[in-house]
């Protein structure tokens, strides 16, 4: 308890800044301290504790749409690289989705509903595979990842993408989907939804998307170290938290 406490006394001001600086007048972060202490700095000494000099410490964070994924990462982040020292590179599945055409030319092909960005098949698996095959390798290069925007449905220019010039310690590597696994295909055959009820009654799109999962991804996914994965309530909880989502890129684009 007591290096929690040396821990929390170090790096609370810049973790309460970060927070306020997510919050709105009308929604704000409650139990911050609670969260800081025993949760995000334990899992930073989880993290700690698993790092080694050889080789990056690939870390996998999951969770529901609008679960809070990106902020814990960046607090996370916050906290290993002031506290412990490391160097820490972050970085969401969802800047590796395909670019609008790669997507329009994949419904054409597969399903129409594959032109929306998000589920397992819409990522460009094989710029993830070079990533995680680079970060580790003993001969470590400058490393040039695409950044997406979500509010024009298309990755950023390339002189906006990430560059990475020095072996991190540790990735943290942070998705909805990630470390997400296949169902067995009789699951697959009653709709969820509407929109499977009614745009996916051959179950094509499904079926590639599962296909996705057992295959590339179960391989991409493998190669991560440590998953966490972040869980909520109850789904209402989920619906609320992704429209906030929504609203602000919204705001963001305008």
């Amino acid at each position: 308890m007591l290096l929690v406490n040396q821990c929390f006394n170090a790096v609370y001001k810049d973790c309460v800044k970060y927070i306020k600086f997510q919050e709105t007048k009308t929604e704000k972060f409650k139990n911050k301290n609670l969260m800081i202490k025993s949760f995000l700095i334990p899992l930073c000494y989880w993290i700690k504790n698993k790092t080694n000099n050889k080789k990056p410490l690939l870390i996998g964070l999951s969770g529901g749409q609008g679960t809070g994924k990106t902020t814990i990462s960046s607090i996370v982040s916050l906290i290993l690289k002031k506290y412990f020292k490391l160097k820490v590179f972050k970085i969401s599945i969802d800047d590796f989705y395909k670019t609008r055409k790669e997507r329009i030319s994949l419904s054409k092909i597969k399903h129409p509903l594959l032109r929306i960005r998000g589920v397992p098949g819409t990522h460009d698996i094989k710029i993830m595979f070079r990533f995680f095959n680079k970060v580790k390798s003993k001969k470590f290069l400058q490393i040039n990842l695409p950044r997406f925007d979500k509010s024009v449905d298309d990755r950023c220019n390339k002189n906006l993408w990430y560059n990475i010039y020095s072996r991190p310690d540790v990735v943290i590597f942070e998705g909805w989907c990630v470390g997400a696994r296949p169902q067995k295909v009789f699951n697959l055959k009653k709709p969820v939804n509407l929109l499977e009820k009614t745009e996916d009654k051959s179950l094509k799109w499904r079926k590639y998307v599962n296909k996705q999962l057992k295959i590339k991804y179960k391989k991409l996914f493998n190669k991560l170290d440590g998953l966490i994965y972040l869980k909520v309530r109850n789904f209402r909880l989920l619906r609320k938290w992704r429209l906030k989502q929504e609203k602000k890129t919204l705001v963001e684009s305008q």
